[in-house]
């Protein structure tokens, strides 16, 4: 499995304790597969992985970053609660240089691992390649996924915050997507740009629109 792969190999990179990994990328797993989630599940972090393999070539420099993108991947949803959604990338940061410190990462992988975790609460990134950049396209794949899948998104996310009323929930998404449209661009990387942006526009808008619908 590809994100089994990636794990393997920002492992052999950070050459931390072979073991203690092992049985953290499990209890990842168990984490990503909490049945309380719709969207943010091992479905969105397979589909994270397999952008970031997308745009490696042209993005990311060394082993070294590539090993901080991929456990930031793994780690950037890890503490997933609708009911307190602002924390949710701080815990996770924390999460991570917590267990990993553990496992004898690097300060320096460590340290930029955990600044892109936090990084993806806001997804404002300047940078046009680098692990930001990767990062934050890879985690925003998804507003250029095909129609179907789009959707799906859109439904899964409702999903997850099932709880909260019609209104308040058309106030609070439309809050979250609108900014993305008024963008010069959703992306950051030339790939993303060019493959992925006019996709993500047509979503996004669609979408908008059947929020307006709704409130």
């Amino acid at each position: 499995m590809l994100r089994d792969e990636m794990w393997e190999e920002a492992a052999r990179v950070v050459r931390g304790d072979v073991r203690g990994l092992l049985f953290l990328r499990d209890d990842l797993v168990r984490r990503w597969a909490e049945p309380h989630r719709g969207y943010h599940d091992l479905r969105h972090l397979d589909e994270v992985m397999a952008a970031l393999v997308v745009l490696r070539p042209a993005a990311i420099d060394t082993d070294t970053e590539w090993a901080s993108v991929v456990l930031a991947a793994w780690f950037h949803d890890a503490v997933y609660d609708v009911e307190s959604p602002g924390d949710n990338e701080r815990l996770s940061a924390d999460l991570a240089r917590t267990t990993l410190s553990r496992s004898g990462i690097q300060s320096e992988i460590l340290d930029a691992t955990c600044a892109l975790v936090e990084a993806s609460a806001a997804h404002d990134v300047t940078e046009r390649r680098g692990p930001q950049a990767a990062f934050h396209d890879a985690d925003l794949w998804i507003l250029s996924a095909p129609q179907d899948r789009f959707d799906g998104y859109c439904a899964d996310v409702r999903r997850e915050y099932s709880a909260v009323p019609d209104a308040d929930y058309v106030t609070g998404r439309t809050a979250i997507l609108r900014p993305f449209v008024e963008r010069a661009s959703v992306y950051r990387t030339d790939h993303a740009r060019l493959h992925w942006e006019a996709a993500a526009r047509r979503n996004l808008r669609r979408e908008l629109d059947r929020l307006a619908d709704v409130g």
